[in-house]
């Protein structure tokens, strides 16, 4: 009776720690609860380090992986719209990392101290973030710095943080109420928990003050640029796909004709908003129909960038590989694909940026050296032109000649990652412009989650943010996070806005992600700590 009874209390450990993590996420949950989120998980821990029972390890690595499971089915289950292999993959790759973490924290108990062990666990947790923020197999969707989102006004300082400092935060407050619980419970000393849980409360409202007084001294009242946002709302699965680029540019016109004037600056469109059949061969572009008609629609509004979303190709003759990116079409012949952003102003040179950061499986096939040989091109279908894409290394901006200011193009996908988003800012861009496609997952949390996460990009560089989208929510960010306009899911329009230009650089656009540096040099340090004691233990 007594070890069923333990069993389920483990479970229920488990289950509870999932749930708050799930239940704490935006854009549906309340994130106060991230706060206690992980303490089951360290009391699990503890109950199964000292229990009788045999295989400690593959125990705890199973709750644990149950719980994170959990945690992703709650958050991201709507990756099941674009497919559900992408989706038991996306959550396993998650929950099998994050239980790693928690098993090398519960098998360093003999090896470090206890406030070393946490303070390892917490570090590794942040370099594991930055992994998932640059591995191949990229998903930082849930590094728990995001969990703020829908919270702006508690993570104002973001702008020297970046979301590790709410990663951080969030850490660091689990270990300090799991402590005062864990305590309390040991020496039932109401007096040392009243202090304790004062101390813990301090520490989750002293950096909620400091961002609302942040808030409060910053200045978005120069409203100087024009810009108009287009929803087209186009079906990509079926719809999209019987169209024209003169049937899109028809699309672009008619959203337009009642909110363009001489003093309109941008025009912003979505991704692959021309994405006629495989593309426009990238090559040809400067002669193509689509350009000169760009320029005819440009004559009576000189004074107008268009920044749109289209797919390029480029075609090779090869009996070998060609480029590290291109697809096979048949023996000799090769493409290779551009998600891509362009400029189009008035008797001007186009400008042309490519996405860099891909999205696994629909636009990127992992390990490419490695898996290519076995499974050949074959990508995991999470939704879009399922084919590899070539990337552009180096972020550029697209420069306004009119009115000096430069837009950083960033695409989809690209706006959930903070130091990628910094090396526009640091080439001057004045503000952001976002370009996406967020119609795969459907009337989910998938669109809202991923609108919501721009957000924290607006703060961490003191940018403006003009998003356009396909079908999901376009709108207007200001630089503190706040939506200022916006079109909701599957309504068909255009925005008309000013925006700010701005050119001081936050600390966190300056120097990125610090607070990564700071935990891995602290991880390695442990780490050889680590090692020495258990030399010097299995020496004894």
């Amino acid at each position: 009776m007594n070890k069923n009874l333990f069993k389920i209390n483990n479970l229920l450990y488990s289950l509870i720690s999932g749930l708050l993590l799930g239940f704490s996420w935006p854009t549906y949950g309340a994130s106060i609860l991230i706060f206690i989120s992980l303490i089951p998980l360290f009391f699990l821990e503890k109950s199964i380090r000292k229990d009788v029972y045999k295989y400690k390890n593959i125990r705890f690595f199973a709750y644990t992986f149950f719980s994170i499971i959990i945690w992703n089915i709650i958050t991201t289950w709507w990756l099941i719209n674009a497919s559900v292999f992408g989706m038991i993959f996306a959550i396993n790759h998650n929950a099998f990392f994050y239980s790693l973490l928690f098993l090398i924290f519960f098998s360093l108990k003999n090896i470090l101290k206890e406030n070393a062990r946490f303070i390892f666990f917490i570090c590794l947790w942040i370099c594991y973030e930055k992994y998932n923020l640059n591995s191949e197999f990229s998903w930082p969707w849930l590094n728990l710095g995001n969990v703020f989102s829908e919270s702006i006004y508690w993570v104002q300082w973001y702008e020297y943080t970046g979301v590790f400092g709410g990663t951080l935060w969030v850490l660091i407050l689990n270990v300090l109420l799991f402590n005062v619980i864990n305590e309390y419970l040991n020496k039932k000393n109401k007096t040392i928990l009243i202090k304790k849980v004062a101390f813990s409360l301090i520490c989750i409202f002293i950096p909620i003050i400091s961002s609302l007084l942040i808030y409060l001294n910053i200045d978005d009242s120069k409203k100087s640029i024009n810009v108009i946002i287009i929803q087209p709302n186009i079906d990509p699965y079926k719809e999209k796909y019987s169209f024209t680029n003169f049937d899109f540019l028809n699309t672009l016109e008619e959203l337009i004709k009642n909110k363009i004037n001489l003093n309109t600056n941008y025009i912003i469109t979505p991704e692959t908003f021309f994405a006629e059949g495989s593309g426009v061969e990238l090559k040809k572009y400067e002669k193509s129909e689509l350009h000169f008609s760009l320029q005819n629609l440009l004559k009576n509004y000189p004074n107008t960038q268009i920044i749109s979303g289209i797919q390029f190709y480029n075609l090779y003759f090869s009996d070998s590989l060609p480029s590290p990116s291109a697809n096979k079409i048949k023996k000799g012949l090769w493409v290779d694909y551009y998600n891509s952003a362009i400029s189009e102003q008035l008797n001007k040179k186009y400008k042309i940026y490519h996405k860099s950061k891909l999205v696994v499986g629909v636009e990127n096939l992992p390990y490419k050296n490695i898996l290519r040989p076995l499974i050949g091109d074959y990508l995991i279908d999470l939704g879009g032109t399922v084919a590899s894409r070539a990337i552009q290394k180096n972020r550029i901006n697209f420069v306004h000649d009119k009115i000096k200011t430069k837009a950083a193009p960033i695409i989809c996908y690209e706006a959930v990652y903070g130091e990628f988003v910094t090396d526009y800012v640091k080439s001057g861009a004045n503000f952001l412009s976002i370009i996406s496609n967020d119609a795969w997952w459907g009337k989910t949390e998938g669109h809202k989650q991923l609108l919501s996460l721009s957000k924290l990009r607006a703060i961490e560089n003191r940018r403006d943010i003009v998003r356009s989208v396909n079908t999901g929510i376009s709108a207007i960010i200001n630089l503190k996070g706040e939506i200022i306009s916006k079109l909701d899911y599957g309504i068909k329009g255009s925005i008309q806005g000013k925006i700010s230009s701005q050119k001081n650089l936050t600390f966190y656009s300056k120097y990125g992600d610090l607070i990564f540096r700071w935990a891995f040099l602290i991880s390695i340090i442990l780490s050889l700590i680590s090692i020495r004691n258990l030399l010097r233990k299995t020496n004894k």
